[in-house]
């Protein structure tokens, strides 16, 4: 208690003071009251003000009044630089506050542990393996028979539990009118137990529900799910909803921190594995396998088991490969089972953004660096103009350590205001970011509360800043020796070395921010000038669906509706659109053996690849009476790896599918190559198909699903989902067994594929514009404060005939060979720092001349504006004036 009364006497201030002034008096008072003269009484009690001060010394904390005076004379020295602490303050906030951007990015999709039992116990199983044409690869993808086989091996070691892939599924809770998207996950039914997961209404798959294909349709909503579509209302429970031709119960929702298994991906419908088209197939791999394994268990034992269950599952399955040349089938068995840490989770948003994330951390920290060195030169600068205060302290006593913790409380008044103006702007600035990588089809979703974690970060950088910037200076003030700095200072150019010092690190800094902004600006406009083969302005994609199928001729009816509709130059049709999906097999050519490398086709319509706007070099494109298999029109990258480079058309291949069945082609047509699945790998070896199908017997097959491309005309074409919604209703009106099921342009296809390559491009370019910024100012500042130091030698150099080139070269001499300095320093950081960078590179060198050269002369261009103040100023010194001031 005694403790306590203590620390708020500090803050009660002046009634404190005024309390012990009224307990002095009433002591002497009552001395008078008892007969003694009052001069003598006040002579006896002695000196007031030495009374109050041992009164204090016993009644308040002294450490802690120490401190708060030291924030008011810190509070009060801010305020009497106003201009130099708002732009510190500034500069500290925007590079505080991008700092914890970046934390709650990461933390939010690489870091953050999934909330169930014992995360760190969680492992991915995935396999390292090689594709059929050879190349080394890893993969997380399973076949539920698979799955099975491996969980019972792995019985009393682990638990192995199956999740798929996050979809985004066409479901409804009324009619076929009412469509809407939903993110679905597949789950095995003993998952929420053995994460420890508990229901927040009605309840959660168990084993019973995941034991016989088809046999228990139940679903579970996510809390976040439930909130939103359903307002949290309790009689969601019991209602049904059908996704495709199921029909499913709901009956429960899942706890309110869970959102699944994927960081990134909000899962709002859950289903049992068993619901799955695919779960008694083994050649599809539909799901992930997580792996729950107790402490002290032997990993390697249980990897090898798994290892040999999954090699016998892939070799008795490789037998019935009869199509495949040897070479691919020996390629695809050479697997291996590893065990991936997944307390995080896991998903392909972490597996795409993990180093682009990292790096973004990187460029933050470099600019929080700069930033510092910026302000540590200011407080340096400050500290130099109150040599003579700090001197007249330590002579009347003060200790270093208490010069040190007044310096640093400033500091910290200084890194406390830009972290409250930092943490407003990280508030706005990491969902931001996070919009720039999401997209409409493939929403990607991040839990970013502002919870301890973020808190604990916030504080942790708020003191390493004050430490970081204050820590050199408050060392200095406190090193001050009263005779010397009354003298002028042992070593006047002591102080300016320091600060040149700093310069030199700022400037390597920032040609690394610059260097690497580059990097990332290049490859993306590499990325975008890569040629396409066609043109994507104005195109629309309708990607439809015929639950119950629709015969060629009722497909062509709706496009010929479509055609009708004004704004609409052309229609086609195709199985899906260009870099939405994709299908390979190997191929034979002249009945020969069948190809390592696999041929991807897609199927198309007559008028397609006019629609596209693709060019045909040679033969012709489809008619309406060639059908698949038969006709084939293939790229110019086909042409070259199967037919030496000659005009394949009028020749012939065959299609061989994984059981040995072959389809004949004749080569009717050559079109331009264009990027298949990603406009980042090379081009492949395309066949383009007509999308009218015949069975053996040669009868049409019905198609379940196709994609209309719609080419605008005019003024549609610059905005084509403008008219989405009225081609939509269209569709439903034109057909009844046809419905639209997904609308997006190419153009979004395109710019989906390089969403990494833009935020890095425009992140890059803003941080590296805040690095110039700040560098420049801090070069300002050091500049300037030279001119002042030596305002006296530089007027009695022009007093003795110095030209105007001699003092520019005098002034900036040292600064300019400090970022010369530093520039050497940024290029070998940014040659060592290029090489763990190259996944994210795009036919771009790091040891390019040109990348070193552009931020070398930028940065040199911004020191040369940024000292041409202080060397006008330099310029400006009368010698006569110096004189009189003296």
């Amino acid at each position: 208690m005694w403790v306590w009364t203590r620390v708020w006497n500090v803050f009660r201030g002046d009634r404190f003071n005024r309390e012990l002034n009224e307990e002095f008096e009433s002591h002497i008072e009552e001395a008078i009251a008892e007969g003694r003269d009052p001069d003598g009484a006040r002579q006896v009690f002695g000196s007031m003000l030495r009374q109050r001060e041992a009164s204090r010394r016993v009644r308040v904390s002294g450490w802690l009044d120490g401190l708060k005076a030291d924030a008011i004379f810190g509070w009060r020295q801010l305020r009497r630089n106003r201009v130099t602490s708002a732009a510190a303050i500034l500069s500290l906030a925007l590079a505080m506050g991008a700092c914890v951007s970046a934390f709650r990015l990461i933390d939010a999709l690489l870091w953050r542990p999934l909330p169930v039992a014992a995360p760190e116990r969680l492992f991915a199983v995935s396999r390292a393996e090689l594709t059929f044409e050879g190349k080394p690869t890893h993969f997380d993808g399973w076949a539920y028979p698979d799955f099975v086989l491996m969980r019972a091996a792995a019985k009393g070691q682990a638990e192995l539990v199956a999740v798929s892939y996050v979809e985004r599924k066409d479901l409804t809770y009324a009619s076929d009118e009412e469509m809407e998207k939903g993110m679905v996950q597949y789950v095995s039914g003993w998952m929420w137990e053995s994460f420890g997961l508990h229901p927040a209404l009605g309840r959660l798959f168990t084993q019973q529900d995941d034991r016989i294909p088809g046999a228990h349709p139940v679903a579970i909503l996510s809390y976040d799910y439930w909130s939103r579509r359903f307002g949290r209302d309790p009689k969601a429970i019991g209602r049904t909803l059908r996704l495709g031709g199921q029909l499913l119960e709901i009956v429960g929702v899942g706890p309110k921190s869970f959102t699944g298994t994927e960081p990134g991906t909000v899962t709002e419908i859950f289903l049992p594995t068993m619901m799955h088209r695919s779960v008694t197939r083994d050649d599809s791999t539909w799901h992930r396998i997580l792996a729950i394994i107790p402490l002290g268990a032997g990993m390697e034992p249980l990897r090898a088991k798994l290892d040999t269950i999954n090699l016998g599952f892939e070799r008795e399955r490789a037998k019935g490969f009869t199509g495949m040349p040897q070479q691919s089938i020996d390629n695809y068995l050479h697997q291996r089972v590893e065990f991936l840490p997944a307390a995080t989770g896991v998903s392909g948003l972490q597996a795409d953004y993990r180093q682009a994330l990292e790096w973004l951390g990187a460029l933050v920290v470099l600019v929080l660096a700069i930033a510092c060195l910026n302000v540590a030169n200011l407080m340096t600068a400050l500290a130099a103009a109150r040599t003579r205060e700090m001197a007249l302290r330590v002579s009347i006593g003060a200790g270093r350590w208490r010069l040190v913790q007044m310096v640093l409380v400033e500091s910290a008044i200084l890194s406390g205001l830009a972290g409250g103006l930092g943490a407003i702007f990280a508030w706005r600035a990491a969902p931001l970011v996070l919009s720039m990588i999401s997209s409409r089809d493939n929403p990607a979703r991040l839990m970013l509360p502002p919870d301890w974690r973020v808190l604990s970060f916030g504080v942790v950088l708020i003191v390493g800043v004050m430490l970081l910037f204050g820590m050199l200076p408050a060392m200095r003030a406190s090193a001050v020796k009263p005779v010397s700095a009354l003298k002028g200072g042992d070593d006047p150019n002591a102080r300016q070395r320091m600060m040149h010092g700093m310069i030199a690190l700022q400037v390597a800094f920032c040609f690394l921010v610059l260097f690497m902004a580059g990097l990332f600006a290049k490859t993306f406009q590499r990325l975008s000038q890569i040629p396409l083969g066609y043109s994507p302005q104005g195109l629309l994609l309708l990607e439809s669906v015929a639950p119950h199928g629709k015969f060629p001729q009722g497909w062509e009816e709706v496009a010929d509706v479509l055609r009708a509709k004004p704004g609409v130059e052309r229609v086609a049709e195709s199985g899906w659109p260009l870099m939405a999906s994709s299908s390979n097999n190997a191929v034979a050519v002249n009945g020969g053996p069948p190809s390592v490398d696999m041929v991807y086709f897609l199927p198309v319509s007559p008028g397609w690849f006019e629609t596209m706007r693709m060019r045909v070099r040679a033969g012709r494109e489809f008619m309406s009476t060639d059908v698949n298999p038969g006709a084939a029109v293939v790229n110019r990258t086909f042409a070259k790896r199967f037919f030496n480079g000659e005009n394949p058309v009028g020749k012939n291949f065959e299609e061989v599918g994984d059981e040995g069945l072959r389809q004949h082609f004749r080569v009717v047509g050559v079109v331009a190559d264009a990027p298949y699945r990603n406009v980042r790998e090379v081009q492949l070896p395309v066949a383009f198909v007509p999308l009218r199908e015949v069975d053996a017997k040669g009868v049409v097959l019905p198609e379940q699903s196709a994609t209309f491309l719609v080419r605008m005309a005019g003024s549609d074409a610059k905005a084509p989902m403008a008219r989405a919604g009225e081609l939509r209703k269209a569709v439903a009106a034109a057909s009844a067994g046809i419905r639209v099921s997904n609308v997006r342009t190419q153009q979004e296809l395109i710019d989906g594929q390089t969403v990494r390559e833009r935020l890095l491009a425009v992140l890059g370019a803003f941080f590296a514009s805040v690095a110039l910024l700040l560098a420049g100012i801090g070069l300002y500042g050091v500049l300037n404060y030279s001119v002042l130091q030596r305002r006296r030698e530089i007027g009695i150099r022009v007093a003795v005939g110095a030209r105007g080139g001699a003092i520019v070269q005098l002034v900036t001499r040292s600064v300019f060979t400090m970022v010369v300095a530093g520039l050497v320093a940024g290029v070998g950081l940014g040659l060592a720092s290029a090489r763990y960078m190259d996944s994210l590179f795009f036919q771009v060198k790091a040891s390019d001349t040109t990348m070193l050269a552009i931020p070398s002369v930028v940065i040199l261009a911004a020191a040369a504006v940024a000292t041409l103040p202080a060397v006008l100023r330099a310029l400006g010194i009368e010698p006569v004036e110096i004189l009189r001031a003296e």
